[in-house]
Order: structure tokens, then sequence, then C-alpha cells
């Protein structure tokens, strides 16, 4: 119980971090009342899987959330931005609390694996996709791992703000698209680089299909109650993909990865990336991933290359953009991130 109460804590200093004020100070008040024992103690008690890399954390409050959003918890909705409330930590505490020990057994199966598919990670990653696209100058075949939804394989439907680089629309962008706005820090990205998608397919253990509502709203639980922007760009974009349905296989990166890389693809530059789920593989099958892509790049050419990017963790702080791009089997730090995709420092650009 001692590493639940920790997870939470750690959890609660990266929430605070990420500008969530309001599950910072819940996650704290959650990981005090685990370790007196309880309700909350009785909800995670049965949990078996690593509190840190399964995220436990992020489970409960999903859970919680999904209450609030699908309008069985009036009493805490009360104080969720993201349901019209105002927050007041006593109160908000105390229906929390007692939502919690209302329906242990039904929080409890309701802890299920995290699905973010947060879109503003886009923002991380587009300055990889700009540099694939001029290193090669070929389209870009795309390969996402642990999709979810898939929102990010359709990185080139939305438009975006770069601050003093002006707005970005790629030759694939739609007009009813998110705008997303980033606070991008350091020199532009390559963006006279000749970007085109020639397909895209992603791949996850569980798919999310957001044609069902509860899918929906699982995801939406998943944004934090009181980043409402997060929340409804999320939806304009669950909204984009049901117009443009993107494709998305249901298996491990390990069997599904060798299956797309088997085949030969000349004159395409193969883009197999991933962002914040990587600390959510096993050992063994992070070990399998890049073995594949080892094998692959050493069957790649300048007429088929192999790109791998990635946003995935450096520390509570920030994230980190890498991308290794076959032939020549380089691996080169793009950028550092805000773990959402709020803020991007590229090239040398310290991070903030």
């Amino acid at each position: 119980m001692d590493a639940i109460v920790e997870a939470l804590r750690q959890q609660s200093v990266g929430c605070a971090t990420a500008g969530s004020a309001i599950y910072a100070d819940l996650l704290e008040r959650a990981a005090d009342a685990i370790a007196r024992g309880g309700p909350l103690r009785e909800w995670v008690t049965e949990f078996d899987g690593h509190p840190v890399l399964d995220a436990l954390a992020m489970r409960m409050m999903g859970a919680v959330h999904r209450r609030v959003l699908g309008g069985r918890a009036p009493e805490l909705a009360a104080h969720y931005p993201s349901a019209g409330g105002r927050y007041e930590p006593e109160g908000a505490w105390q229906a929390f609390e007692a939502l919690v020990a209302s329906d242990v057994a039904g929080l409890r199966a309701e802890l299920v694996p995290v699905q973010t598919n947060e879109v503003m990670r886009c923002c991380a990653l587009l300055g990889g996709f700009l540099r694939a696209a001029a290193q090669f100058e070929l389209p870009l075949r795309l390969l996402e791992v642990g999709s979810s939804a898939g929102l990010l394989l359709g990185f080139d439907h939305y438009h975006y703000d770069l601050g003093e680089h002006g707005r970005y629309a790629p030759p694939g962008s739609l007009d009813a698209a998110p705008v997303l706005h980033c606070d991008w820090r350091g020199g532009p990205p390559d963006l006279a680089a000749p970007l085109r998608v020639a397909s895209r397919r992603g791949c996850d253990p569980n798919p999310v299909d957001v044609r069902r509502p509860e899918k929906r709203l699982l995801l939406e639980g998943f944004m934090w109650a009181d980043q409402v922007e997060r929340l409804e760009r999320l939806r304009a974009a669950i909204a984009l993909a049901l117009a443009h349905p993107p494709t998305v296989d249901t298996a491990p990166a390990s069997r599904w990865l060798p299956q797309q890389l088997a085949e030969p693809t000349p004159g395409e530059t193969t883009v197999v990336f991933h962002s914040v789920i990587w600390w959510y593989l096993s050992t063994d099958e992070r070990r399998r991933v890049i073995d594949t892509l080892e094998q692959a790049g050493r069957r790649a050419t300048p007429e088929q290359p192999l790109c791998w990017l990635r946003l995935e963790g450096s520390d509570l702080a920030h994230a980190e953009v890498r991308m290794r791009s076959w032939p020549d089997g380089e691996d080169v730090l793009l950028a550092t991130s805000h773990w959402h995709g709020a803020w991007v420092a590229w090239g040398e650009a310290e991070p903030g």
C-alpha cells in the first residue's frame, strides 16, 4: 500500500507541473486517505498492477470523472469545471470521498487502462513529420503504435498556431479542423517541407471506437477536470474522426509491427511513431519493438527509408521528441515538450 500512496503523491506533483491544481489537490488528499484506511483504501486494495507504470492515479481520476460527465455524481460535478462547476477544496473532497464510499465495488471495476489520445501532442510530433518529409522528400507512410482512437493519425488534418512562426496548414488539413495553439519556442520546424501522407494505420491492444457513446465518454473521462479547453479540443477531434475514420487494428505492437514492416514500400518514407505509451509496455514488448525496427532499418534504403519518431518521457517536467532515421540509423533529439504538447522547445531551445 505504501507504493500506491507514493504513486499518488508523485502523480499529484506531475499534475501540478502540468497545470492541474485540482487534480494535484485531490490526489494528495486521496494519498492521505488511503494511508489512513477506509473506502479509498478499499477501492485500490485489489489493484495488482504497477501503481506508477500502470497509471493507477489516472485510472482513479478517470473513473470518477466519467461519472461526473455522465451525470452520475452531481455533488462532485458542482466542483468540476468540466461539468460547469466551481472548485472548492473541502467541499470537493467531501463529495469525492462520498462518491467512492457509495460504490467502492463499482468504481473498482472502472479502474481501466488509461486512454488519453491528447491531440495537442500532434504539435510536438509535427516537427518530426516535417523533418522526415524534408530529409527524404518522399510521401509518408504512417504507422502508429498505441493509437487508442487514432486521433493523432490525422495530424495533417489539423491547423497549427505556432506563435511567432505563424499558422501552418498542412496540405492535407481540413477547413473545419481544430486549430492547435502551441507555445512554440526556438526556431521553426521545416515548414517548407513537401509534406504528403501516402497512408496511415495504427494498432492498439484495446482500440477506442469513438462511434460508440460509451467509448467517447471513456476518452473524455481521462481529460483533467479543470482543463476544459483540452476536453473541448478532444470533442472537436472526435467529430473529425467520425467524419474521417482512422484505421486502428486490434493488436499489440510486437505482433503488428513486423507484419507492417515486412512488405517493401519503395518511394515512401515509413514513419513509425508513438506518444506517451512506451512506459506502458513491458520490458519484453519494448525489446521486441526495438529489434523489429532495427531489422527493418537494416533493409532501409534512400528510396525506402524508415523513421522512428516518438514523444516519450524524460522527467515529470517535460517529455522529449526523438527521431531515429535509417539507412544511416542516426538518433536525434529534436525537441523537448510539455507532456500534453502545450509547449514545444525546438532544437537548442531550453525546456520551460
